[in-house]
């Protein structure tokens, strides 16, 4: 929706009126029924609030619903550095670390010998960037299901959907990185395997860090993921 992106690119600034309907329908072509729509959807969003006598204004973005996929997706484009990609790093460690400490309590053995299937191949597949980003994929989304933490589970999944494709978030993808993250992989897999909760989550916490920094890291890119 373009007056998603308008808002998150500050065309129309927090604490400032919409343009009127009449101005939006001329801008936008259509008819006033599909601006009130519109509108009403901006307004769950949490990116307008409706008050009376004033028309509607756009709010602040600390009341932006984040995990919306266009608030999320108009936020990522608009950031010219990776602070927003930070921030989801952040949160994605922290969930999933905590689903690693699940994982290694209640993973059945199967779950144990799937980890281990994927860690493996991930290994044959260091020079196909693409096949082993699938795989790596999977080795996170089966620890997620073994966690049997649904809800932080969809958390994840719908804030990877956003970034998946995108470059600042994939970073680079040389032999030597996807060698590097597998070991990660392999620490993850053995702390479960070996059902050490404590071990399985620290070895998640650090594997996010340590590959996230090096996908984002540039010449004068400042580190602030200590949190």
């Amino acid at each position: 929706m373009e007056l998603v992106e308008r808002i998150v690119r500050g065309v129309h600034p927090p604490g400032t009126p919409l343009p009127p309907e009449p101005a939006l329908c001329e801008t936008f072509s259509v008819s006033r029924t599909v601006v009130r729509e519109a509108v009403k959807i901006l307004q769950e969003k949490g990116l307008v609030q409706i008050r009376q006598g004033s028309g509607t204004i756009v709010t602040s973005p600390t009341t932006w619903n984040m995990l919306d996929e266009l608030v999320l997706g108009a936020t990522i484009a608009q950031d010219d550095g990776v602070e927003v990609l930070d921030d989801l790093v952040v949160t994605r460690r922290l969930l999933e670390s905590d689903m690693a400490h699940m994982a290694a309590r209640l993973g059945t053995t199967a779950t144990v010998e799937r980890l281990r299937m994927l860690v493996d191949q991930m290994d044959e597949l260091v020079g196909d960037p693409v096949t082993y980003a699938d795989h790596d994929r999977a080795f996170h989304d089966t620890i997620m299901q073994a966690s049997g933490n649904r809800i932080a589970r969809a958390v994840v999944r719908s804030l990877e959907s956003q970034v998946v494709n995108t470059a600042r978030y994939m970073g680079r993808t040389e032999r030597a990185l996807c060698v590097a993250s597998n070991l990660g992989h392999r620490r993850v897999y053995e702390r479960i395997a070996d059902r050490d909760p404590h071990g399985a989550a620290q070895a998640m916490f650090t594997h996010i860090t340590e590959a996230w920094l090096v996908r984002r890291s540039g010449p004068s890119e400042p580190v602030r993921l200590q949190r």
